[in-house]
């Protein structure tokens, strides 16, 4: 007999001008991992903050231990042992990691907190789950894989039947990944349910036993893992077939527009490479390699310590952010919402942030031409909104991306650098920023992509410059591009290929 732990009936949920659920129902059984997917703004997060308590549904019921609630709040949620880890993490960065794990909970009978204790009851939830932590850490010096296993350690000492996972691998190695796979495997033989979110379809094949898919709020089919492809999820996801990962290019690479010699700053030494027009050059590594930093570097975000920048042939010093972007460099940031949106502003706002002088006159900036400029990239970029006043906060992270590409744009930047371009973001609206990217080099914009994904950089970069412990260890021409090889260089392998002018 099926024990169904979460039960979800027609679920609806609204706001301004958008249905985040549409009479949405599921169901989810003990001990299973119930993989959730769907395309930005298809109503996944909404469905989490409901099941959690952080909102309330308009209607339906969520019903629990055969109790139905018209809404849950997190008290509620907490108590019937519902635990999620968000993409965000939630925990206290100058508290060790066995005072995150107890926060606000009670463990000894006295007065004061027991600390030793806590920390030997966080080293034996630790030791459980296969990891090697030091619970008298402080959280703010831990690696993302090791913030994730306080997180889940916190959900185990709350005594946890369903933990929700969003985008768990999001900021993960290869190596971390695998640990974090062995932890879910480990909670569901404990009878854990665990709904697991991610964009990595790939991922769900090997840890998932079903999968539920969400479009535009409604509920489109759950399905076994083990009866469906890549390429049906991606139909049902999307309504549409892609046959391709990554879209077809037709730019001509043209001529030198960047040349980095020997830049080193903020921890990274001696990195050097060309860039051409029309040219997509990939930097690849591991997590920790010196790829953001270099680049903020070069940005004039941090300072260098050594190097030059030529820019079209002409020597120039970039000591910040300003002077990068005037002279037509622009910068997507890694982290789009904390780095590269005003998320309590306007789309309109965000877009025409950077170019308001141009928009001004006598020091007034005129809202007729800043909504003719939204207007053009809201259409451009096939940004979803009800309108250009809507706030950022509110739309989707495929969307998010958009605007932040569209605030590039529109400070007439060249050179863009994307950071992590796709992290976060579904199969289709992957293709969609790949289409763009596409667009801006057939167009004789030059780009530097920092990806984690390794398919990603071989299906979308024409050369690659690979980065390990913040040097640099080759160069590699599209010719020569093989997974095996570039993890070679990633990994500290013999420097080959290296130059100045590629």
């Amino acid at each position: 007999m099926v024990n169904t732990v979460l039960d979800i009936k027609n679920l609806r949920k609204t706001y301004p001008g958008v249905t985040a659920l549409d009479d949405f129902s599921c169901s989810f059984t003990k001990g299973e991992v119930h993989a959730l997917i769907g395309e930005n703004g298809a109503g996944k997060s909404t469905l989490i903050k409901c099941i959690a308590g952080a909102i309330s549904p308009d209607s339906g019921t969520i019903t629990l231990d055969d109790t139905a609630y018209l809404g849950l709040d997190p008290e509620t949620a907490k108590t019937k042992g519902i635990e999620v880890i968000y993409q965000e993490f939630n925990l206290v960065p100058s508290l060790s990691a066995a005072e995150n794990v107890f926060l606000n909970v009670k463990t000894s009978n006295g007065i004061l907190v027991n600390t030793r204790q806590r920390e030997f009851m966080a080293a034996d939830i630790f030791k459980s789950m296969g990891g090697e932590l030091n619970p008298a850490q402080p959280v703010w010096g831990m690696s993302p894989a090791n913030m994730q296993i306080v997180e889940i350690a916190k959900a185990l000492s709350r005594n946890v039947r369903l933990l929700i996972m969003d985008e768990p691998t999001a900021p993960l190695t290869i190596k971390e990944t695998r640990l974090l796979f062995q932890i879910v495997k480990d909670l569901k033989a404990k009878g854990v349910t665990v709904i697991y979110i991610s964009h990595r379809l790939e991922e769900l094949f090997e840890i998932a036993d079903r999968v539920t898919v969400m479009r535009d709020g409604k509920f489109v089919a759950t399905k076994d893992i083990k009866d469906v492809t890549r390429q049906e999820l991606i139909l049902l996801m999307t309504g549409r077939v892609l046959n391709n990962n990554y879209p077809e290019r037709r730019a001509v690479i043209g001529e030198e527009v960047l040349w980095v010699e020997n830049l080193c700053g903020w921890g990274v030494e001696g990195v050097h490479f060309t860039l051409h027009k029309g040219e997509v050059l990939g930097f690849a590594g591991l997590v920790g390699a010196g790829r953001t930093e270099i680049m903020s570097v070069l940005f004039g975000a941090f300072p260098k310590t050594y190097g030059d920048t030529y820019l079209r042939n002409k020597k120039i010093h970039i000591t910040s952010p300003r002077i990068a972007v005037k002279n037509g460099i622009g910068l997507i940031p890694e982290d789009r919402k904390y780095q590269g949106l005003f998320l309590f502003q306007s789309i309109r706002w965000n877009i025409t942030a950077g170019i308001v002088k141009q928009l001004s006159k006598f020091g007034i900036v005129s809202g007729k031409k800043e909504k003719a400029v939204a207007d053009e990239y809201v259409t451009r970029f096939n940004i979803k909104t009800p309108g250009v006043e809507q706030l950022v906060l509110n739309l989707s992270g495929g969307n998010q991306q958009k605007v932040v590409l569209a605030k590039t744009m529109a400070a007439h930047s060249d050179i863009i650098i994307f950071d992590e371009p796709t992290r976060g973001i579904d199969v289709g609206a992957k293709w969609e920023i790949y289409k763009l990217i596409n667009e801006l080099v057939e167009s004789g914009k030059a780009v530097i992509m920092i990806s984690s994904e390794m398919p990603e950089l071989i299906g979308m970069c024409d050369n690659l410059v690979v980065l390990y412990e913040h040097r640099q260890t080759g160069f590699v021409p599209k010719s020569k591009f093989s997974q095996e090889y570039i993890l070679s260089l990633a990994s500290g392998g013999p420097e080959e290929g290296i130059c100045g002018k590629n």
